[in-house]
């Protein structure tokens, strides 16, 4: 299967993207096209990477030599971002596999060069992690194609599998017992820096294939990475070092506390007891970069993924991923979401009118009895309750309060969404979203909760039953308030359950 681009890349540099579904292949995608250069992604599913101007998309596997051989096909420089870390079976051996496949077809296709990303670290007892990503780059460059590799430690960036290590164990753990590893050394260097080198290997003046070892600004360990988090997050966080605890126990330990990154996060760990420092500057020297420290990374990391979390249009995420449905406890980044959605045989002006009225007089379409006891809990905690109602009772103003929520964003018959200001151990919005034509219209409802630390997890969690009961039932309410023609302004309308 392969998708053909909108426009030809021309004379431009023909690249070849291998892991552009994976954290960082993700991103130098993005950089890529942003650049204007014609990429050709090689991916098992090539549905995960929409179509998009200058860009092709060509199935096939990794450990497939004649699909391999097909994408290379007039490329001049191939970046190389495969790994099997994941799989279950000896990731070294499907690593080795793929690697000479890819470098044997990469030479005979004419290919320029190759840009790999590989890992950090020296000496000769290296984990099976390392060691396996180091062989990678030898084998890449065994068969004469120019290859520049790049070696890196901890890449800091949401997202990323080090940094949701980081920020699982650190949200949830008020009081870690932690072995001695975390506080080896490291040098964590910015996803943003990252793209930077990635970028910027297309254009070295290369001396045949090189080796450089990249890194942040500052060297760092888990422990530091742990702290700085906690600090940016507001949250206070005891570390208690201990030298009982091995890798593999730490790794059965990190499955019972983060799961969803057990099976890779166990040979990572594995890697752990090595410091991954930049010990050759040389990158510094070749390279027009000058790489930030680790903890204006995690900064960054946490304000771009404030501002993803703002930009997304929930609808369009669903149906990029091809699910009907968030469930109430998708994760995203550190977020929450529970989305939902409802279609009505009316056009957008007409549902969305019940949406821009929301609030105030004409309540919450389900439950009213349930939001002023939510209210009147908020008071007594010091928040601001209910009593503000809101200003405009028919159309939102951006900055506005609504109840005990703040406009933050408002398209009119598209979109509003709410910043919620009671007291609670976390963040919250409450986003709606309405698209359609004259024949009928979408409304989709979404809660995005991200919560702080143990207590923030506690407080999602042991509202769940009512966060199903009430959202579900104020979309049911929104639609069927659509349906029937908008009451005089100012009237007050009380729907109860």
């Amino acid at each position: 299967m392969t998708v053909q681009p909108e426009s030809a890349a021309g004379s431009r540099p023909r690249i070849l993207l291998t892991g552009a579904t994976g954290y960082v292949g993700g991103r130098l995608l993005h950089a890529l096209l942003e650049r204007g250069v014609g990429v050709r992604c090689f991916a098992r599913r090539p549905e995960a990477i929409p179509p998009q101007p200058g860009l092709e998309v060509v199935a096939g596997d990794a450990l497939d030599a004649v699909a391999v051989r097909r994408a290379l096909e007039s490329v001049d420089i191939a970046y190389y971002l495969i790994h099997a870390m994941g799989a279950p079976e000896s990731f070294e051996q499907l690593d080795r596999r793929a690697a000479v496949i890819f470098a044997e077809a990469a030479r005979d296709a004419g290919v320029r060069r190759i840009v790999y990303l590989g890992g950090l670290g020296e000496g000769p007892d290296l984990s099976p992690h390392l060691a396996s990503r180091q062989e990678v780059g030898r084998l890449l460059a065994s068969t004469g194609v120019e290859t520049i590799e790049l070696r890196a430690s901890i890449v800091i960036g949401s997202g990323s599998l080090s940094f949701e290590l980081v920020r699982a164990l650190t949200e949830r753990l008020p009081v870690m017992v932690t072995p001695r590893w975390v506080e080896t050394r490291a040098q964590p260097i910015a996803i943003e820096d990252m793209i930077a080198y990635l970028l910027a290997a297309l254009d070295l003046d290369a001396r045949g294939s090189e080796v450089f070892e990249v890194g942040g600004a500052d060297v760092a360990t888990y422990g530091d990475l742990m702290r700085e988090y906690a600090r940016e997050r507001g949250l206070r966080r005891l570390l208690i070092r201990v030298p009982v605890l091995t890798p593999r126990l730490s790794s059965l330990w990190l499955g019972l506390v983060t799961p969803v990154y057990a099976r890779v996060g166990r040979k990572l760990i594995e890697s752990l007891p090595h410091e991954t420092v930049v010990r050759n500057p040389s990158a510094l020297e070749r390279f027009p970069i000058r790489p930030r420290g680790y903890r204006e990374a995690i900064a960054r990391a946490l304000l771009n993924e404030d501002r993803a979390i703002a930009e997304t249009r929930w609808s369009d995420a669903l149906s990029a991923g091809g699910s009907a449905r968030w469930t109430p406890d998708s994760p995203v980044g550190g977020r929450l979401v529970d989305s939902r959605e409802r279609e009505v045989p009316l056009p957008p002006a007409q549902a969305f009118a019940p949406v821009r009225r929301i609030g105030g007089a004409t309540g919450w379409y389900y439950g009213n009895t349930l939001w002023r006891l939510r209210g009147f809990l908020d008071l007594l905690a010091g928040g601001v309750g209910l009593r503000r109602g809101r200003r405009d009772p028919e159309t939102p103003t951006v900055g506005s309060a609504l109840d005990f929520w703040r406009v933050e964003g408002y398209e009119p018959d598209r979109l509003l969404r709410l910043r919620a200001e009671m007291r609670m151990p976390g963040r919250a919005w409450l986003q709606f979203e309405v698209d359609g034509d004259e024949h009928g219209s979408r409304i989709r409802q979404t809660a995005i909760f991200d919560p702080v630390g143990l207590a923030g997890l506690l407080y999602w969690y042991a509202l769940l039953p009512l966060h199903r009961l009430v959202f579900e039932g104020m979309l049911d309410g929104i639609a069927q308030r659509a349906a029937v023609a908008a009451p005089p302004s100012g009237r007050r309308q009380v729907v109860e359950p």
